[in-house]
């Protein structure tokens, strides 16, 4: 099906909402014409759309920057995306040296390094540290109260953090900076047994992000722990997992199975090949919440009751379906398409369409959708994340 209908004014060629079949009109009032063209199946969406679905993506793009010495943060929250009550993700870049500071959260900090390398450290509730380098790929997670720090290395860094509230805000951390501000002296010198005199040039607020020198090799910075290095460790690395492998793509998994730690969020490095679809399916324990790295796709999500919505979703984007809702995502670019799905969850869990009618006695799937042998007989048992299809 042609997706935008041309219409020719002052020599540019502009999309319209009008459909193949006649219905729409054309826009000749004030609008956004790179939004319309970036968004073709909101412009014209497919004929099987219908219902007021709320909105389900929203762009980092659309976000504020909070620019620092040092790298850069922006957010994406309930605030931006209201139906993302479950998780909010950040997006941050440290320069080399640069340096998220010394902080901690109430909230699960689970991180996928996008470019670059870092170096992290985290101190437990028992006296336990660690400190690693994490490099594109890999991942990071920090439990709620577990203090910690990010610093770019050489190349510096950016990196996606993702936390298990939808309200979260990274501007309300909890810095040592902004304890120490906010802090008489005479308490602080009682603290560490030292001198008033040995705060006289704290900063007066919290820094957040600052410049610093690039850290030498790792084993440069170890600190000699007696209570010995964390249980679990804090880092995994994902892109040089296994990957599960289907006609049409890729698909990655890591929940607290093969990553202890990571007990309240799972997710899945999912790369859909150009002509390739993450199959009609849908999630049985919690709300999805999507960061698409590369390549441009099309989510189109069922809600019941006669509504469907389709969204364009693009590099930079963050995606969201709600808990059991079925939602399929297809490649509609000349490159792969990379995202990650993540969930509330110890666990990922999903339920695929095919596999479920494939279980189910044949003569009931036949009767409830009236259809013959072709259908039948091509369903599988077995679970394809990705598959191939036609455009």
């Amino acid at each position: 099906m042609k997706r935008v209908h041309p219409h020719r004014t002052e020599n540019v060629q502009m999309p319209q909402p009008i459909r193949d079949d006649g219905t729409g009109a054309v826009d000749l009032g004030p609008r956004d014409i790179m939004r319309d063209l970036e968004n073709p199946d909101m412009l014209v969406p497919p004929p099987t759309d219908s219902g007021t679905v709320p909105n389900m993506r929203f762009s980092f793009s659309d976000t504020h920057m909070r620019l620092e010495h040092g790298g850069w943060a922006r957010e994406v929250t309930v605030r931006e995306l209201p139906i993302a009550t479950t998780l909010a993700g950040v997006n941050m870049s440290l320069t080399p040296g640069g340096v998220r500071e010394l902080h901690w959260h109430q909230q699960v900090e689970w991180s996928y390094m996008l470019l670059g390398r870092a170096r992290i450290t985290a101190v437990d509730q028992n006296g336990r540290n660690m400190i690693a380098d994490v490099s594109a790929g890999d991942l990071w997670y920090f439990p709620p109260g577990i203090p910690h720090s990010i610093q770019g290395l050489d190349e510096g860094c950016e990196f996606l953090l993702v936390f298990d509230d939808g309200t979260f805000s990274d501007n309300n951390t909890l810095s040592i900076t902004d304890w120490f501000a906010h802090t008489p002296k005479d308490v602080l010198a009682a603290n560490f047994g030292v001198p008033q005199s040995a705060f006289a040039h704290i900063p007066s607020k919290q820094r957040y992000i600052f410049q610093s020198s690039v850290p030498g090799a790792l084993a440069s910075s170890e600190v000699q722990d007696p209570q010995g290095a964390v249980p679990l460790s804090f880092t995994h690395r994902l892109l040089a997992q296994e990957p599960i492998r289907t006609p049409g793509g890729t698909v990655r998994i890591v929940d607290s199975t093969n990553f202890p730690i990571s007990t309240q969020i799972a997710a899945a490095l999912v790369e859909i090949e150009p002509g390739g679809m993450r199959e009609m399916h849908w999630h049985p324990n919690n709300d999805e919440w999507q960061y698409y790295l590369t390549g441009k796709g099309r989510m189109t999500v069922f809600a019941a009751n006669g509504n469907a919505r389709t969204f364009d979703v693009r590099a930079g984007d963050v995606g969201y379906v709600p808990f059991a809702l079925g939602h399929y995502i297809q490649n509609t670019g000349d490159q792969s398409l990379w995202f990650l799905e993540m969930f509330k969850s110890s666990r990922f869990a999903d339920v695929s369409l095919n596999q479920w009618m494939a279980l189910t006695p044949h003569e009931l799937v036949r009767n409830t959708l009236h259809v013959g042998p072709e259908l039948m007989n091509a369903l599988r048992k077995e679970k394809w994340p990705v598959v191939k299809y036609k455009r």
